[in-house]
């Protein structure tokens, strides 16, 4: 009853099979529904041997008494919003448990230090559960589990030695220990039986990286405190089968090892966030079939090598940014027509955009997609399942960086060539790239006008062509782009009227800033008949209205200080009396002030 709108309560459910079903019914596949309530007895059910209720809204407390049927297989609760606490008391009769599955509830697995459980898992995956903060100690018991998940499960300790030799039997498909605070430095062994696919990120592993390690096909060392990574790339040996390899946000340092050609399978690499200087080794130009290479954020520095574009012509993404990268923007990377995501900012690049670009056939042609089809599904079909790799890149969108995943990555068309110094004009050719969606070329030289048809690249929802010297007027085509939420036009000199439409006068006045001649909602300088800024209305009103007081001020002053000299000097001129007894006036002030000024000097003597 998989994939249906079920939304009763669990135990409703069990209650209406505990007739007819009670001693025959041996799988309840539930999945993908929406039913409520917690987990019920299920003791009852002698004959269950599989519960699947995984993608449902259970959202009760597990009870502490329950317990599950003796011939129990497979248990699958993932997804859900179960809470409360499993002991060894849950599961003391469940012998044939193979599959469990708790992931992604709010459980948490409490069982006595000692406990021996009485089942062999084959799988085991318990992912966003509380199990620590000590390492689980009960996993020593297992010993035919093929794929384990304690990812996020607040595991505070160090792995103990028994677990990393686990990781050399040959037996293991997949271990995941990721986003947890297990620290310590991992031991080498010389055994080949590696896990396939292993996830170590997201921890405090220290140290250098151990050699046997490069047997997996899948590795995932992110976000740990390792501080050498030598050995583990050049240790003398035969090709390896590593297809996904992450090193990124780590304490690497030195200049990156030239020893890459025995990686030859690599697909995905990403040596990102660590603090690498020097060149770009010349070895890495041996992975032919590399289709992620992520150096952003390092001391990197140099010219970009011609061969990334001739020889690496699988590349779907390439991120170069943040580091230190001078030279002018090689025309080999013009060769990568299955470009996706192309990261050249914070560098010190310069010159001009080739015009070659239109050649990233990904951005131009919407039918061409070359997918990411790593040889990653046919090694994993030859050990009985079908898997995607779990890819991740940290990339600079709309003004922040942010974490893409598998597939955000390979759905998005991106250029960022900001902060450099390119010059001169934008190329005409990217006109072209009609399924780009994120653009910036901000933070350089160009001095050119924007490209009339710029409004072809329809797909845009990213636009930063801020802080250049772009002249001329805003084309007119950029207002047929109906996707922009981000538009960044400012600190140009860009001039003449904003193209009306709903979209580009829905921007805030900060993207259009700082352009002195431009004009047109939603700025507040508004356009004359003839396309050319002019003061808003109610701001000439207002000086107006300044300039007419002034003006009447101005004549009330002269006008008044005429009347009133006439009133006083006209009275001594023409009347005998008063000019008399103003000059007597004047001439006892004279007398007064001249005896304080003697005075005043006696005084002063005397001191």
């Amino acid at each position: 009853m998989s994939d249906n709108n079920l939304s009763d309560e669990l135990s409703l459910i069990i209650h209406h099979l505990s007739g007819c079903a009670r001693y025959s019914l041996e799988q309840l596949y539930l999945s993908m529904n929406k039913i409520s309530g917690t987990l019920p007895d299920l003791s009852i059910f002698s004959s269950l041997k599989g519960l699947i209720v995984d993608g449902n809204m259970l959202n009760g407390e597990i009870h502490k008494d329950i317990q599950f049927p003796p011939h129990l297989e497979n248990l699958d609760m993932h997804w859900n919003s179960l809470y409360g606490v499993f002991t060894d008391h849950h599961f003391v009769n469940v012998s044939k448990l193979s599959y469990l599955d708790l992931s992604d509830n709010s459980l948490t697995l409490t069982f006595t230090q000692n406990w021996v459980p009485p089942f062999q898992l084959r799988s085991i995956r318990l992912r966003s559960c509380m199990l620590g903060p000590a390492f689980p100690k009960w996993l020593q018991t297992q010993n035919e589990f093929i794929d384990l998940d304690i990812s996020n499960a607040t595991i505070l300790d160090m792995v103990p030695r028994w677990f990393w030799a686990k990781l050399t039997l040959g037996n293991i498909f997949s271990i995941d220990i990721s986003n947890n605070g297990l620290y310590g430095i991992i031991p080498n062994f010389s055994e080949k039986n590696i896990v396939p696919e292993l996830n170590l990120a997201s921890n405090q592993f220290e140290g250098p990286i151990p050699p046997f390690l490069r047997g997996s096909e899948s590795l995932d060392l992110s976000n740990n405190n390792f501080s050498c990574s030598r050995s583990f790339i050049c240790v003398s040996g035969s090709d390896e089968t590593s297809y996904e390899l992450d090193l990124s946000n780590n304490h690497l340092f030195g200049q990156i090892p030239d020893c890459w050609s025995h990686f030859k399978s690599l697909t995905y690499l990403d040596l990102s966030h660590n603090k690498f200087s020097g060149k770009i080794p010349t070895s890495l130009g041996s992975l032919l079939g590399l289709r992620v290479l992520l150096l952003r954020n390092n001391n990197l520095s140099g010219h970009i090598p011609a061969w990334i574009g001739s020889k690496m012509q699988e590349l779907q993404i390439l991120s170069l940014g943040s580091n230190n990268f001078n030279g002018i923007f090689p025309l080999q990377i013009c060769y990568l027509k299955s470009i996706q995501i192309l990261d050249l900012s914070l560098n010190n690049l310069s010159g001009k955009i080739p015009a070659c670009i239109n050649n990233f056939t990904s951005m131009v042609n919407k039918t061409f997609s070359s997918g990411y089809e790593s040889p990653w599904y046919i090694l994993q079909s030859d050990h009985g399942g079908t898997y995607e790799p779990y890819l991740k890149a940290f990339l600079m969108w709309k003004g922040s960086e942010q974490i893409f995943k598998t597939h955000e990555l390979f759905l998005l068309r991106s250029i960022d060539l900001s902060s450099n110094n390119f010059l001169e004009e934008i190329p005409m050719e990217i006109e072209n790239l009609v399924e780009l969606i994120s653009l910036n070329l901000s933070r350089n030289n160009f001095s050119e006008k924007i490209p009339s048809n710029i409004g072809n690249l329809k797909s845009l929802e990213f636009l930063d062509l801020s802080r250049n010297q772009f002249v001329g007027s805003i084309p007119q085509s950029l207002a047929q782009i109906d996707r922009l939420t981000v538009l960044d036009l400012s600190h140009n000199h860009l001039s003449g009227v904003i193209p009306t439409s709903t979209q580009l006068q829905s921007f805030n006045i900060s993207s259009y800033e700082d352009n002195l001649n431009l004009c047109g909602l939603p700025l507040k300088k508004l356009c004359n008949d003839d396309g050319l800024s002019q003061e808003p209305q109610e701001s000439v009103i207002e000086i107006h209205e300044h300039s007419l007081f002034d003006h009447e001020f101005y004549i009330s002053m002269a006008l008044g200080f005429t009347i009133s000299f006439w009133i006083v000097f006209g009275s001594i001129l023409f009347n005998r009396s008063w000019r008399y007894a103003y000059f007597k006036f004047c001439n006892h002030l004279i007398d007064d002030i001249y005896m304080v000024a003697v005075k005043f000097a006696n005084c002063k003597w005397s001191k």
